[in-house]
């Protein structure tokens, strides 16, 4: 792609209504335009991270045995008080009625839909279990809307729900997920900590928070230092007894605010405590019969007697997640995408747009990275070096190739780490033969 094809209007100024690192640099990166409060368009820069963030958690629900699907984002109402929930959940709503005085909503969550069509086909427990899901766009009328995509209106969802027989099989598909969800963060990059959530009326201990830390993290989590550095399980016999591997993880201490246990906390040896800050991008919960029960989603089991599904939701806020990766993963100068995420792979800058030698070997450069599949981005505009610089640090792209005609001059071109910010020197076969090769093997 080239820069004089893309549409990328970044911004010189700080936006005065952004109070956090990745509202500021998404709006300067131009990857969102806000439209409302709380709403946003996703420019192309922008969409480009969300599809990365989105073909990761697909693929990652999809090795876990979930199974995809769509449902609408409007929602009969009738549904919703089928459960009880549709006066009970609040203004957060939007509650619609179409030109036939139908009661509709505008979903912010899907529990009720998938439980009532998978009532609709699902009767024994020789079916089961099954876990469908969805990535969609949904909608909670926040009061006070901030924080840019991080707390919106509007945000792109992945919702994922498991139907089971009985308790047992339902803390297989909760363990399914738990791990696949420590497989999907890794891929981009975060270390995320599963935190003991709250189960509400539901009680026992099935529900995480999966947590990134961040110094600005909207709350303050308290964990084992050794949770900080544990990999992800990466290949998992899915249906094996995954409760093992689980249960390392959740042996050792991790908590929200709202659920921490100072004395629980101070018994862990003071050099392997750590408070710090912390952004939620994930959560699972087990909830057994609360919606099967009153929607009359009945499994019959090996006795032929019918029992309400036991059921799980769990979730992954795909949108926030850009600015969860940006709040993790960024500098005075700008964002610094994960490789598995950049909007990006390369970026080539042309020094001098108009010098043949430049163009020619800018233009070889963009050929070569494209049949790489490294998605390179040539910035052939005809602006002033620091000018083009400064974008590619402030876009975050993870590479950057410099080309201009005092190097081609001495046969080199250089090659920018962004993280590091280290730079060398090479000749331009030997940077794309490096490029490819670090693609081969990534």
């Amino acid at each position: 792609m080239r820069f004089s094809n893309f549409f990328l209007p970044t911004l010189k100024e700080v936006p005065a209504e952004a109070a956090i690192a990745s509202h500021r640099l998404m709006l300067r990166a131009g990857m969102i335009r806000q439209e409302a409060a709380g709403i946003y368009s996703w420019l192309p820069l922008g969409l480009r991270v969300l599809r990365k963030i989105e073909t990761i958690v697909r693929e990652e629900q999809n090795r876990a045995g979930a199974v995809e699907m769509l449902m609408p984002t409007l929602q009969p109402a009738d549904l919703w008080r089928q459960s009880g929930r549709y006066d009970a959940y609040g203004e957060e709503m939007l509650r619609i009625s179409d030109r036939h005085k139908r009661d509709l909503l505008y979903g912010p969550t899907n529990e009720e839909m998938v439980t009532a069509i998978f009532r609709s086909y699902v009767r024994s427990y020789r079916e089961l279990p099954k876990t469908l899901y969805h990535i969609q766009w949904k909608f909670r009328d926040e009061v006070r809307p901030r924080f840019g995509i991080m707390r919106g209106r509007e945000f792109l969802m992945k919702d994922a729900y498991s139907f089971d027989v009985d308790f047992a099989g339902a803390r297989q598909s909760y363990n399914r997920m738990f791990l696949a969800y420590l497989n999907t963060f890794a891929r981009m990059g975060l270390r995320a900590v599963p935190m003991k959530a709250d189960t509400g009326p539901i009680g026992g201990d099935l529900s995480h928070e999966f947590i990134i830390l961040a110094e600005t993290g909207e709350s303050e989590v308290h964990c084992h230092r050794d949770l900080i550095d544990m990999p992800a399980p990466g290949i998992v016999d899915w249906d094996s007894d995954l409760q093992p591997l689980v249960d390392a993880r959740i042996a050792l201490y991790a908590a929200t605010e709202e659920m921490h246990d100072e004395a629980a906390f101070a018994a862990i040896p003071a050099d392997q405590r750590l408070s710090a800050r912390g952004i939620e991008v994930g959560h699972i919960f087990y909830f057994g019969e609360k919606y099967s029960k009153p929607m009359q989603c009945m499994i019959a089991g090996p006795d032929g007697v019918e029992r309400p599904a036991q059921m799980g939701s769990y979730g992954i806020g795909v949108s926030r997640l850009v600015g969860a990766l940006i709040e993790a993963n960024h500098d005075e100068a700008g964002i610094i995408w994960p490789e598995a995420v950049a909007p990006f792979g390369v970026g080539i800058v042309n020094l001098k747009p108009g010098d043949a030698r430049v163009d020619d070997a800018a233009a070889t450069a963009l050929s070569v990275l494209e049949h790489a599949g490294l998605e390179p981005l040539l910035d052939d505009r005809d602006e002033r070096p620091g000018a083009k610089f400064a974008t590619m640090d402030l876009i975050g792209l993870p590479v950057q190739l410099i080309i201009g005609p005092k190097g081609l001059d001495k046969g080199v071109v250089d090659i920018k780490d962004r993280r590091s910010g280290e730079r060398v020197e090479m000749s331009l076969d030997a940077a794309l033969n490096r490029l490819t090769a670090a693609r081969g093997t990534g």
